[in-house]
C-alpha cells in the first residue's frame, strides 16, 4: 500500500477564486487570529477593491495556495515603507497540516528580496511558528489597532535575511 503525498503548489489567483477567498476571510476564528484584517470582513465591494488594488501594484505578488489542486488559501508579498513583507491566509479546515509553511517556502523561492519581513499578532502562535520554521527571526514588536479585535494589540515583527 502506497503513501498518499499531498502536494502544496502556488498558482496565479484567478477571478473565479475570489468567492472562496472572500468567504475564508470571513471565518470568525480565522479573522480573530489574523487580527489585522479589513474593517468589515463582510464588505464584498471593499474586498473586491482590495484585490484589484493588489493586482495593480507592481511591487506586490499574490498567489493562490492549492493542496492537490484544491484552493486552500492565498499567499503573497508586498512592499510597505520600503520593506518587503509576506502575508498568507490558509482556510481554517487546513490549519495544522504544514500547508502554510510549504507555501511560504515556495513563495520565498519566487521572491528573492532580502531582508523580507513577516508580522503576526503576538498571540498567534501558529503563524509565528510558520515564520520561524522558515528561518525568520524576531526583531521586535509593534502595536496597532486590530480591526478583528476592536483593540490595540501587540504584533511581532520577524525578518529573514540571506542565508549564510
Amino acid at each position: 500500500m502506497g503513501v498518499l503525498v499531498s502536494e502544496v503548489a502556488l498558482r496565479p489567483i484567478e477571478k473565479a477564486d475570489h468567492d472562496f477567498l472572500f468567504d475564508q476571510m470571513r471565518d470568525p476564528e480565522s479573522v480573530r487570529m489574523a487580527a489585522f484584517t479589513a474593517k468589515d470582513p463582510d464588505d464584498r465591494p471593499a474586498f473586491d477593491a482590495h484585490m484589484a488594488k493588489i493586482a495593480a501594484r507592481p511591487d506586490a505578488v499574490q498567489f493562490a495556495v492549492t493542496l492537490d489542486g484544491e484552493l486552500v488559501g492565498s499567499i503573497g508579498s508586498f512592499v510597505m515603507e520600503g520593506d518587503t513583507e509576506v502575508t498568507y491566509w490558509i482556510a481554517r479546515p487546513f490549519w495544522g497540516r504544514g500547508i502554510a509553511g510549504r507555501a511560504l517556502a515556495l513563495l520565498l523561492e519566487r521572491v528573492p528580496d532580502r531582508p523580507v519581513f513577516g508580522r503576526a499578532a503576538s498571540d498567534n502562535a501558529g503563524s509565528l511558528r510558520v515564520l520561524q520554521r522558515a528561518g525568520f527571526v524576531i526583531v521586535g514588536t509593534d502595536s496597532g489597532f486590530a480591526n478583528a479585535r476592536g483593540a490595540e494589540i501587540e504584533e511581532t515583527i520577524l525578518r529573514l535575511d540571506y542565508s549564510s
